[in-house]
């Protein structure tokens, strides 16, 4: 009885101290789980060359970030720069963000150089991990007017010179088309970022100072110029730093809200993945050749399938690739130009005058198809002399093929059939039936012959044979054909 009334007591306080629970809540820890449990954050990373890839998968992973309802966006960046047009488009979805969004240079180490410092100086909050640098954004133009190690500013001599230059220019009555060009591109990217500077309160002056000479700033130096916001040693400590800034989003002003956040990270799906692979240049540059080899080869031997199917999807990938990559037609031209006179080569041979001059033209095209210095963008040299010396080695091996059938003697047609020798099988009245090369003609000639006589093939008149004695023939019949 004692036993079961203690069992009782133990189990009514158990009871109401669940029920106490319930209606105060947990203790702190709980309710910081709870908390964070209703405040996402989404995590995006660039690493790399930014590209129309990035772009893809930055503006996507955006959406999803909205359709999740994060609070606040953290974009974890390491880049040496990239494409304009990429970074215009980041850049926009940046601005037009629903959340705050919250630029990271992140681990110790990585960089935010040309486009990653305009993207760095759009977000709502820009923060740096010890040990990283950004700068170094003056645009890159197509057709690389800066010499080696150079930027316009970079010295005194140069400011000298360029001013020098202006002036000639200024007496001549015009001004060089490749000095108006790089003024143009500065002017505009200096534009551009200065009205970044100012539409987040970040220092305006080191803005241009970072477009029109190159200059670099590590991340302490960043946080004392009013460049970024914060300096944070990791994830934790950036998001508790962030948290209470007040910020101003497309929808108005509001209070950055991550401390405690859950983070969610946001990995590029399959079609940013195809997208990285095939705007890669190099990548894009074997798709298109193999693409037209393909094809070629199924020219040469149709029927085969294999060739032509696996060549128009390498080639519509490479299209593809090189529709959203900056190209230079010329480029393209010369290589197409390059293949076919290759091709020429194999078709009608030139002794290798088509073949050499089809190389050059191909490793020329290679150069300069795409048509842009930035960092990530350039073809590497490596797969440009690979394709150069795998693409001479089959134009001439099938060149070497082909000449060397060209100097054996005929094997079938009137060329082959005239000097043959022939076994006569009947013969009356100057005409009659002979074997040759297997095969039985019908034959005459002016002189009388047995059965079994071995005899010459002198000419021939549409099906019927010319034949005459049977000295010096090409090749004797051996008799058991007869």
């Amino acid at each position: 009885m004692v036993i079961a009334r203690m069992l009782r007591r133990a189990l009514v306080a158990a009871t109401l101290m669940l029920a106490g629970l319930a209606v105060f809540g947990t203790p702190e820890g709980g309710g910081a789980a709870e908390k964070a449990s209703g405040r996402i954050i989404a995590v995006l990373d660039i690493k790399g060359p930014i590209g129309p890839a990035t772009s893809d998968y930055f503006s996507s992973s955006m959406e999803k970030a909205r359709a999740m309802g994060a609070s606040a966006i953290v974009l974890r960046i390491d880049t040496p720069g990239g494409l304009s047009s990429a970074m215009r488009d980041i850049i926009q979805d940046i601005i037009t963000a629903p959340a705050p969004v919250i630029t990271y240079v992140a681990p110790g180490g990585a960089r935010a150089a040309s486009a990653g410092t305009y993207i760095l100086y759009a977000s709502h909050v820009a923060a740096m991990a010890p040990g990283t640098n950004l700068g170094a954004a003056t645009p890159v133009p197509l057709t690389s007017p800066f010499p080696a190690g150079k930027k316009p500013g970079d010295d005194k001599k140069d400011k000298k010179k360029d001013d020098k230059d202006d002036k000639a220019s200024d007496d001549k009555g015009g001004e060089d088309p490749k000095t108006a060009s790089q003024r143009k591109a500065i002017n505009d990217a200096r534009a551009y970022i200065r009205s970044l500077a100012q539409m987040r309160g970040r220092n305006v002056e080191w803005a241009e100072k970072a477009v029109t000479e190159g200059a670099s700033l590590s991340s302490n130096e960043a946080l004392a110029a009013n460049v970024i916001d914060l300096i944070a040693d990791d994830m934790t400590d950036l998001l508790n730093k962030a948290d209470g800034r007040v910020v101003k989003v497309s929808a108005g002003e509001t209070k950055v809200a991550s401390k405690d956040g859950l983070l969610r990270e946001i990995e590029p799906d399959w079609r940013a993945r195809l997208l990285a692979v095939i705007t890669n240049p190099n990548i894009a540059y074997i798709l298109l050749l193999a693409g037209i080899y393909g094809i070629m080869f199924e020219f040469y031997n149709p029927g085969v399938f294999v060739p032509g199917v696996v060549g128009a999807i390498c080639l519509l990938l490479g299209l593809y690739a090189l529709h959203v990559l900056p190209v230079n037609y010329a480029g393209l031209g010369l290589i197409l130009l390059g293949i076919a006179f290759m091709t020429a080569e194999v078709m009608m041979p030139s002794f290798g005058v088509l073949g050499l001059g089809g190389i050059v033209a191909l490793g020329i095209g290679s150069v300069i198809l795409i048509d842009t210095e930035a960092p990530g963008f350039g073809i590497s040299w490596a797969v440009i002399g690979s394709v150069m010396a795998v693409s001479a080695v089959l134009s001439f091996t099938v060149f070497a093929i082909a000449a060397k059938a060209w100097r054996r003697p005929v094997v079938s047609g009137r060329e082959a059939m005239i000097g043959a020798a022939a076994r006569v099988l009947d013969w009356q009245g100057g005409q009659g039936r002979v074997r040759v090369r297997s095969e039985v003609w019908q034959a005459r000639g002016d002189q009388a012959f047995a059965p079994g006589d071995l005899v010459r093939v002198t000419a021939m008149d549409g099906l019927v044979l010319q034949v005459g004695p049977a000295a010096q023939t090409k090749g004797a019949d051996d008799g058991h054909s007869a």
